[in-house]
């Protein structure tokens, strides 16, 4: 590739970069508190997540005020680079920015021998911004070059407290009028039906037309293409089974008989590169015995809600299933903020708990997410689980999010808090 079509792109991309830094409303994303800290530290920020979940304008507002060049891998013109080139984009970022301090090389991934390239950005004293929608950047290429060198950092979609705020919305969830409360849960519909993909809110868009051409792109760049999947018919079937059995537990032997799979090391192969695109996590049973939480089945989550409206083959929507949903990638945020292991509980009477939260050696908070609380038999094998994984593992931080139920119940010696889901998202 020549050196004067580089430096033509990277200065159209400049210009793209302002005109969209003008013309959007860029929020401050809650991550930032934390993240804001690690500008000044000389290891390689990698951001990494779900495509169109705000990577890019998360970097933009973190390197705002700093003198940085910006280059976008994932222009088309920039499809045939190869790393031979690298040195031409360096050359070219100084031409068209000047000196530089900071350097952002938007979902590099793709790129040959990136990882080396940002290797060298580092020792020659770049500050180096790196973004990526594969969890693989944080691994395998990572582990091999940039040991040591790097921080690895993760975003999703808008939280629900985001998701207001781009509307201008800033509720204290205990101080709430009747009508402010209505008007809450009807948001909290919208946002559990549609998603947090930040460009919805933006722009006047079908959201279901939106995500099923994401959905699309994801399985057909970041899954299909970068694992060079063969039998793609297969791939996509065990997709769209996964987002129409979210909260579900996945047995890898289950899906290499239902689809014919040679093999449950294909099936476990597919299912990670699922996961490593970040459109689906699959949450591990905790077990004091490491083999025993490697080998146990995984409950499978799509990393947004919007994904089961616009795809599931479903005809009718499990809300208690949206809300599980819901919740899980909650504490995935949080974990981010907050440094915890999220975990499902499950003992030999299947006696089950859908989250339990761990920080160090120490359980923390034990979580059940049951919709309608009002059934007796519903709300009895709720706490019954509950108090039997309590006890297994001395916590005593329960908690029961519902749909509007709030409460404080004593069983015993262990006390459990009742909250409603749209209070706990603005905790």
């Amino acid at each position: 590739m020549l050196k004067t079509d580089i430096k033509q792109i990277i200065l159209d991309q400049k210009e793209e970069l302002r005109n969209f830094t003008e013309k959007q409303r860029l929020i401050d994303r809650e991550v930032m508190v934390v993240y804001k800290k690690y500008m000044k530290s000389g290891l390689i920020k990698v951001i990494t997540g779900i495509r169109r979940c705000g990577k890019s304008v998360l970097s933009f507002k973190l390197l705002e005020g700093k003198k940085f060049a910006y280059v976008n891998f994932d222009d088309e013109r920039l499809a045939t680079i190869r790393t031979e080139n690298l040195n031409d984009v360096l050359e070219s970022c100084y031409e068209v920015y000047g000196e530089l301090k900071y350097i952002f090389l938007d979902e590099v991934q793709n790129i040959a021998g990136w990882e080396l390239f940002a290797n060298r950005l580092q020792r020659q004293g770049l500050n180096v911004v790196i973004t990526g929608s594969n969890a693989k950047l944080l691994s395998k290429e990572l582990a091999t070059h940039l040991t040591g060198r790097h921080l690895a950092l993760e975003l999703y979609p808008f939280s629900f407290r985001e998701f207001l705020a781009y509307a201008e919305i800033k509720p204290d969830a205990y101080i709430l009028s009747t009508k402010d409360k209505g008007l809450l849960k009807n948001r909290l519909r919208d946002y559990i039906k549609d998603g947090g993909f930040p460009e919805l809110l933006k722009k006047d868009i079908d959201a279901k037309v939106y995500l099923k051409a994401l959905y699309s792109t994801i399985i057909d760049k970041d899954v299909v293409l970068r694992n060079k999947i063969k039998h793609i018919k297969t791939l996509k079937e065990i997709s769209n089974y996964m987002v129409s059995n979210v909260t579900s537990q996945v047995s890898f032997n289950k899906i290499k008989n239902i689809f014919g799979i040679k093999s449950i090391h294909t099936a476990l192969n597919y299912l990670s590169f699922l996961e490593e695109s970040y459109l689906f996590y699959f949450l591990k049973r905790i077990s004091y015995k490491y083999r025993e939480s490697l080998v146990a089945n995984r409950k499978a989550y799509v990393i947004d809600t919007g994904f089961i409206d616009a795809v599931s083959i479903r005809f009718t929507k499990d809300i208690g299933k949206l809300y599980e949903n819901i919740v899980l990638i909650e504490l995935l945020r949080r974990k981010e903020l907050e440094n915890a292991e999220i975990y499902y509980w499950q003992n030999i009477y299947k006696h089950e708990v859908d989250f339990v939260v761990k920080k160090g050696i120490k359980i923390v908070k034990l979580i059940q997410v049951c919709y309608d609380i009002s059934n007796y038999d519903t709300k009895k094998r709720e706490i019954r689980s509950l108090i039997a994984a309590a006890k297994e593992l001395r916590c005593r931080n329960l908690l029961i999010i519902t749909e509007d139920y709030e409460s404080e119940e004593k069983i015993g010696n262990k006390k459990i808090r009742y909250m409603p889901l749209w209070r706990w998202l603005l905790e």
